[in-house]
């Protein structure tokens, strides 16, 4: 079947068709036939990536092992308590997916630093720190003088396995949890120096005011269009709707490209009310459920999107996406996020992601409401302050330099004016 469809897609298409291809589609299939519902328990066989001699294949590992992690993947897809006895929700298929990757990556590690089949019997012997301490040094060693976030995560997956999975004594998770410690000590912090110097450039009152007018900017760009090519104004029409939320909003690329007309975006109080954008806990991140009330003005944006351009972009099949995609489905989350960060550099000629929204709505509050670092968690819908904290602090920091500096300018201007007097 994957013969017929490779042929079919050389003919018909200039997409490749090659081992990668068949790859991508094998994965595709075998992550929904281990986590959807009704899907048909046959897997699929994923061509290699690497040499076999140097990468044994899933397949090749001892059974034991395999079985342990499908038996704590399983688990993730149900509602089950922590050691704490804390009630956590089914986790999301991509969150599984990334902890499988992470496991099999791990393997590979393992593999290449001269690990043996029977030290990887079970789950157990995996994650003995004996046999863990090895990868993770492996992986250290790799990304140079500092841990890359790959070995912090892995650190911390391994100790979140071995809880969930209860294959390990007291005395050996204690030893993981001081690999896991010792690692995070080396976390950068959520705010690099890319993303300060993007914040500091948007900080300023004309960049900042520019941002918030391009909405109504690239809306008068989509009516001028809107007669010799709809298809572009629709397009600079979304785009107005996607910033205009993001000034107000500022919500994960996840969340922005997947709002539903109607579930996400909401008129609570009528037909004639602002809307609102909910999010409830499992569509969101860290659980949180976000809600933003919009006001009158982007309101009135995104109804003149939704009756005059959007049309154009859905096909007979409709479809309840603000932002919709081929078929029934949303655009695809790499593409918005790429057309917005391109829209604000083509007009504005500074650049700015959708996750820097998050970290300059933060800067915008902590600049006018110093230490307030509760407002920016439910804003963010961070699930603690400390996250908050963490993340955030160095942003006060940088006020406080541009804070003292001022005092010390507005001071030294007054001593000159006591001598001026004198």
């Amino acid at each position: 079947m994957i013969d017929s469809f490779l042929d079919y897609r050389r003919s018909t298409t200039s997409l490749a068709v090659g081992a990668t291809a068949r790859r991508s589609v094998a994965r595709y299939w075998n992550d929904r036939a281990r986590t959807a519902s009704g899907w048909p328990s046959q897997l699929l066989y994923e061509p290699p990536s690497r040499r076999p001699e140097a990468f044994p294949p899933w397949q090749a590992y001892p059974i034991g092992l395999r079985l342990d992690i499908e038996a704590y993947l399983g688990s993730l897809t149900k509602v089950r308590k922590t050691a704490k006895g804390k009630r956590v929700l089914p986790a999301k298929a991509t969150t599984i997916r990334n902890r499988r990757t992470m496991l099999e990556a791990a393997l590979r590690m393992a593999s290449r630093i001269g690990v043996g089949m029977e030290e990887l019997a079970s789950l157990s012997s995996f994650l003995d720190p004996a046999v863990s301490r090895r990868v993770l040094d492996a992986y250290w060693e790799k990304s140079g003088e500092q841990p890359s976030i790959f070995t912090i995560d892995l650190a911390r997956l391994f100790l979140s396995v071995a809880r969930s999975a209860h294959c390990l004594s007291v005395e050996r998770l204690e030893e993981l949890d001081d690999m896991r410690g010792e690692l995070e000590h080396h976390s950068p912090a959520a705010m690099t120096d890319k993303n300060l110097a993007a914040i500091r450039m948007f900080m300023q009152g004309e960049a900042w005011r520019a941002l918030h007018h391009l909405p109504e900017l690239l809306m008068d760009q989509a009516k001028e269009a809107s007669y010799s090519a709809p298809v572009k104004a629709a397009g600079r029409a979304q785009m107005a709707v996607a910033i205009g939320i993001l000034n107000v909003a500022p919500i994960r690329r996840a969340n922005l490209g997947q709002i539903r007309i109607g579930e996400n975006l909401i008129r609570t109080g009528g037909p004639k009310t602002p809307y609102r954008l909910v999010f409830p806990g499992y569509d969101v991140k860290n659980r949180v459920t976000l809600d933003f009330p919009l006001d009158a003005e982007l309101t009135a944006l995104i109804d003149d999107y939704l009756f005059n351009y959007r049309p154009a972009l859905i096909d007979h099949s409709g479809g309840s996406w603000l932002f919709p995609g081929e078929g029934d489905g949303h655009k695809y989350l790499a593409t918005l996020s790429g057309q917005i960060t391109t829209s604000i550099e083509k007009s504005i000629g500074l650049r700015l992601t959708v996750h820097q929204f998050r970290h300059l709505s933060a800067a915008i509050i902590l600049k006018h409401q110093p230490g307030n670092y509760e407002l920016v968690r439910l804003l963010l819908g961070h699930r603690t302050v400390q996250v908050t904290i963490r993340n955030y602090i160095g942003l006060e920091t940088t006020h406080a330099s541009e804070v003292y500096g001022n005092l010390v300018r507005n001071l030294r201007a007054r001593r000159l004016e006591e001598e001026d007097d004198a």
